[in-house]
């Protein structure tokens, strides 16, 4: 008797493959039909952390051992800031503008095939601008050299996003391309820290309120990316976003300006326009040198810099030659900046500026300097 075959239809339905990809959009679809409330905010919550668990498992496939791209940039001078923009925004007129390079210029798409450095002199502070080539729709999957100019991106000290006045559909496109790339920008990395142990279960430490996640929900993510004993310890308020780049590890942190370039060629209606939709940080025109000197604050305040000028004692102080710093800089941040064996043979130190009176000596490492002070240390 002939053994009965099943249906092909029936046998290929069955056996139909369902690959991550295929998931990912079923769970993305999901959550976009999703309202986010209080009382969906578990179950969203564990969907977006299904979405990174899958994520990251194509992702560890993709690389299958292959050497990391990039191209090779020194870094030089107090900061380094990346141009970040689509082919012929403008981005190589504004860096010719701004510092001493000479990056090529034309009106057509990729003129920009390498990194050209330049460099501002600005407040004191030396801040290398780089110039890198367009980025695209893609460019986080490696589309156009996606790869190597996002490998910039993560290593700078500030973005500047540069949009066309005439095109705000790009700014939309960018901002998805650097989430994807894993870069967060003007945002901190969350106090939350995670650390695995062999048994135990999740052991949560929370010291704050929190008013987008639930106990549960945190132990639900943890567990889909497999994480099933650690003590994690959670110090702020943090969404399901926020958690899932911390589980994830491999995020990149850098402040930006968003700017509006050529703005010489719309009218002002349009400028009110877009300053209504998206608020940028500054409106400029590169080819016009229209709002450059501000730009250069812009930059030199978000690289939160400040100028500590010092004096040896007894000698004049050195008023032309500022150190560089950041804001919160202490007395032991300036000694170490100094020589190595400052902090170890402080004894006191004469501040201008910020102190109560002129030359107040200061005692504790730990004083926070302004912008423009002037120290004088001495030393056992």
């Amino acid at each position: 008797m002939a053994k009965k075959s099943k249906p092909k239809n029936m046998t290929e339905k069955e056996n139909k493959k369902v690959t991550a990809s295929d998931r990912i959009k079923e769970l993305e679809d999901e959550i976009s039909k999703t309202k986010y409330n209080k009382k969906t905010q578990h179950h969203i919550g564990l969907i977006k952390a299904k979405i990174a668990a899958l994520k990251e498992k194509q992702e560890s496939r993709g690389k299958g051992g292959a050497k990391a791209e990039g191209y090779a940039v020194r870094k030089s001078g107090d900061a380094t800031v990346v141009l970040v923009g689509f082919p012929s925004v403008g981005k190589s007129t504004l860096l010719n503008n701004l510092t001493n390079a000479d990056s090529k210029v034309g009106a057509y798409a990729f003129t920009t095939l390498e990194v050209i450095p330049g460099l501002l002199e600005h407040k004191s502070a030396k801040i290398q601008i780089l110039d890198v080539p367009g980025i695209m729709q893609g460019a986080a999957a490696g589309t156009g050299r996606g790869r190597e100019v996002i490998s910039i991106m993560r290593n700078a000290d500030l973005l500047l996003i540069i949009i066309e006045a005439n095109n705000l559909k790009q700014l939309d496109v960018l901002m998805k391309e650097i989430q994807d790339a894993k870069i967060r920008i003007n945002q901190v990395k969350p106090d939350v820290k995670i650390v695995k142990t062999s048994r135990g279960g999740i052991d949560l430490g929370i010291t704050c309120k929190l008013t987008h996640l639930k106990k549960e929900t945190i132990v639900g993510m943890l567990k889909e990316f497999k994480i099933m004993n650690a003590q994690v310890v959670i110090r702020e308020d943090i969404d399901a976003d926020q958690l899932i780049d911390i589980i994830d590890s491999n995020r990149f942190y850098v402040p930006s300006i968003v700017l509006i370039n050529k703005i010489d060629m719309v009218d002002e209606s349009i400028i009110q326009k877009i300053q209504k939709e998206i608020n940028p940080d500054l409106f400029i025109s590169a080819h016009k040198k229209i709002n450059l000197e501000l730009l250069k604050d812009q930059i030199f305040n978000k690289l939160n810099f400040i100028r500590i000028y010092t004096k040896e004692i007894n000698k004049p102080a050195k008023m032309n030659e500022p150190l560089i710093m950041k804001k919160n800089t202490t007395i032991q941040d300036v000694c170490r900046k100094l020589h190595k064996d400052f902090v170890k043979k402080f004894k006191y130190a004469k501040i201008w500026g910020s102190s109560k009176f002129p030359g107040q000596e200061l005692r504790k490492l730990d004083r926070v300097l302004e912008d423009n002070d002037l120290i004088e240390i001495h030393l056992i």
